[in-house]
């Protein structure tokens, strides 16, 4: 939702993302519709539900650019395999030109690429190939359900781990990451979204836990730095939200200033 209103609104010229309207279910489409119109909301939860999404649709302009950024300057031509962990309703396979070349491995829960994969189908796929590796994290193997799709280990890839390792525990983080470092050939590419410790991120902590999700990791940037490291990833670049933010444009920096606490970092495998 956050990523079809931003892109409605167009205030910054390098994002845009015409899939996500399509890619929602048909009550958060209609959610959406309504806040893209800018008609009245109908209750004060919806109200408040409006300037939640206008901030997150600012945070994922920001965001998105980064780790598109990261994926187009993964090699002189992008690499051959991109896997997104935790895909969600991502559009990058049907919005990216840069990844014709490319095969899409998309990991995700089996009930969620079930409701993803008839939306997806209206769109105009523009990476090669994509490839639904359903993944069960409490039951299945990762490294299995990869090797079954036909990754190829031998190969550099390109990770996208976007919005998900701050919902996850050290321990799940650590078994995750030996997986990615497992299946990395040398010039591979991770791109990580994280949270560290901001006042921020206590307002944050309170809201996701109210809609299922408590925040269960936090790291400094040493530590992340030190944490990819001993998966073999040396880190490039490691930015805010904010920093992000204020590199796009002065009114961005300025609604994104309190986002100190999410991270995104950039690391290569040596």
């Amino acid at each position: 939702m956050g990523r079809a209103l931003a892109h409605a609104r167009a205030t910054v010229a390098r994002f845009s993302d015409a899939t996500a309207l399509a890619l929602l279910p048909a009550d958060r489409r209609e959610e959406a519709l309504r806040a893209i119109a800018e008609a009245p909301p109908r209750t004060l939860r919806e109200r408040i539900g409006r300037r939640v999404l206008s901030r997150l649709a600012r945070m994922m302009i920001a965001r998105t650019i980064e780790i598109d950024d990261a994926v187009r300057s993964a090699s002189p031509t992008v690499h051959s395999q991109l896997v997104i962990l935790g895909a969600g309703l991502d559009g990058r396979a049907w919005r990216m030109p840069e990844l014709r070349d490319t095969v899409v491995f998309e990991v995700d829960h089996p009930d969620t690429q079930r409701e993803k994969r008839p939306r997806s189908a209206s769109l105009e796929r523009l990476a090669r190939e994509v490839r639904f590796v359903s993944v069960d994290f409490a039951r299945d193997s990762l490294d299995a359900a990869l090797a079954a799709a036909g990754h190829d280990a031998a190969a550099p890839t390109t990770w996208i781990w976007e919005g998900v390792v701050m919902y996850l525990t050290p321990d799940e983080i650590q078994a995750t990451l030996a997986v990615v470092a497992r299946r990395s050939a040398p010039g591979s590419v991770l791109s990580v979204a994280y949270h560290t410790s901001a006042p921020y991120r206590f307002l944050v902590a309170i809201w996701v836990r109210r809609v299922g999700e408590p925040l269960r990791s936090k790291f400094t940037r040493e530590e992340m730095r030190a944490l990819l490291l001993r998966h073999g990833f040396s880190v490039c670049r490691d930015v805010s939200i904010a920093e992000i933010g204020a590199s796009l444009s002065a009114d961005l920096g300025a609604a994104l200033k309190r986002m100190q606490h999410l991270r995104l970092a950039t690391a290569r495998k040596g």
